[in-house]
C-alpha cells in the first residue's frame, strides 16, 4: 500500500532513494519516541524496515539493547502487513512473537528487520524474519498478527 493515510506517513523518502518513510503521523507515539526515524522498502516478497540506532538505543556494553531489537521486530510485522498484504496495520495487534537473539547489534550502522509473510487467513497473518546489519545476523523471529475486525 503506497501513499499517506490518516495514521501513517508512507511516501518516497527524500534522502534515501528507493525507500519510503515509515512513521506515524503522531510523533508522540512509541515508534517515533523510542525507535526514531524508520524507512521501509519491499524487496521481492519481503519487507525491509530500517532504523538508525543512536546512543539512547544502547545497553551498558555499548551494543543495541535487546528491547530495541524486539521493538523493531514488532513494528516490522506491521510494516510487512501494510506493504506486502495491503492490510490495515493501525488497528491490528500482535498475538505472538518468538525471537532468538543470535548476535549483538552495533549502534554505528543501520539495523534492519527483513520480514516475509508465511500465510494469511481472514483474521491472521503469520510472519517470520531476520534482524540484520549488513550480512551479520542479529536475531531471527516469527510472529502472529490478528487483523482488525471488520466493522
Amino acid at each position: 500500500m503506497d501513499g499517506d493515510s490518516a495514521v501513517f506517513d508512507h511516501r518516497d523518502h527524500p534522502d534515501h532513494p528507493g525507500w519510503k518513510t515509515w512513521r506515524l503521523r503522531d510523533d508522540t507515539r512509541f515508534n517515533s519516541v523510542v525507535l526514531g526515524e524508520m524507512i521501509v522498502r519491499v524487496e521481492g516478497d519481503k519487507c525491509r524496515l530500517r532504523m538508525f540506532p543512536e546512543r539512547k538505543h544502547t545497553n551498558l556494553q555499548d551494543m543495541i539493547h535487546g528491547a530495541i531489537t524486539l521493538s523493531l521486530i514488532d513494528v516490522s510485522l506491521f510494516a510487512a502487513m501494510r506493504t506486502l498484504t495491503h492490510g490495515d496495520a493501525g488497528p491490528a495487534v500482535t498475538l505472538e512473537l518468538s525471537t532468538q537473539f543470535i548476535g549483538a547489534g552495533r549502534p554505528d550502522e543501520p539495523l534492519d528487520a527483513v520480514v516475509e509473510v508465511l500465510r494469511e487467513t481472514g483474521r491472521m497473518l503469520f510472519l517470520r524474519g531476520d534482524v540484520v546489519q549488513d550480512d551479520r545476523l542479529v536475531a531471527a523471529f516469527s510472529g502472529l498478527v490478528r487483523k482488525a475486525s471488520k466493522k
